[in-house]
Parts: C-alpha cells; sequence; structure tokens
C-alpha cells in the first residue's frame, strides 16, 4: 500500500533509516484497517513523489512495528512526524491535506529551484 516513492519503516531499520537520515523524514503512523490512513495514503505517494530527493516519505504500521509506535507515543493514527537530526520537528494527527503536508515539509526543507 505505498507508491514507487513511499518507503515502509520497520522497528528494525527505525533507527538508521530515519533517525539517522542525513534529508528530513516524513514518517506516516497507520494500519490498514484505518479508514482516514487509507485515505491519506495517496497524498502521501504524491507528496513523496514531489519531494523525492529531499526528503524521505515512508509508513509505519502500528499493528507491525508497536514499539516504534510506543517509543513516539502514537495514540491515534493517522499520525504523521517529521524527522530532521533524529528529532521529531513537526507532527499532526488526523488525516491532513496535502497543502498542509507541503507546509509542514517546506518549513523544513530546501525548496526546489
Amino acid at each position: 500500500m505505498a507508491g514507487q516513492n513511499t518507503l515502509t519503516f520497520t522497528d528494525a531499520d527505525f533507527d538508521r533509516d530515519v533517525l539517522r537520515s542525513d534529508v528530513p523524514v516524513l514518517v506516516d503512523f497507520w494500519a490498514e484497517w484505518c479508514g482516514p490512513c487509507r485515505q491519506m495514503a495517496p497524498t502521501i505517494d504524491v507528496v513523496a513523489g514531489e519531494y523525492a530527493g529531499r526528503v524521505k516519505v515512508g509508513k509505519v504500521d502500528v499493528d507491525a512495528n508497536g514499539n516504534t509506535a510506543m517509543r513516539y507515543n502514537i495514540r491515534g493514527i493517522p499520525t504523521l512526524l517529521l524527522f530532521k537530526d533524529g528529532h521529531v520537528v513537526e507532527q499532526r494527527v488526523g488525516a491532513v491535506g496535502k497543502s498542509d503536508l507541503q507546509k509542514m515539509l517546506d518549513a523544513h526543507v530546501q525548496v526546489k529551484a
């Protein structure tokens, strides 16, 4: 359930792929049974394509990766966390539109020339 530019993060690779990333990382905490999560999936995929090379965009399935979800106190899904230099710099809970995602990212990413 991810587009070609949308990554999948797991408990096992989260520290390496997200916390040690040299670019900001947008993480979508979701679950298969979550309606709003499924509604947001196409938007996440579009944003992943538009920001390719400047931001990593990926998903964490909270059912399969409970340790990471607990570590970041994920209580409702979808929850979006934006990591930069290993730290959470932005957070959104609930379904958000593309323009909200762009605003969230643009504050922390170099604008495309």
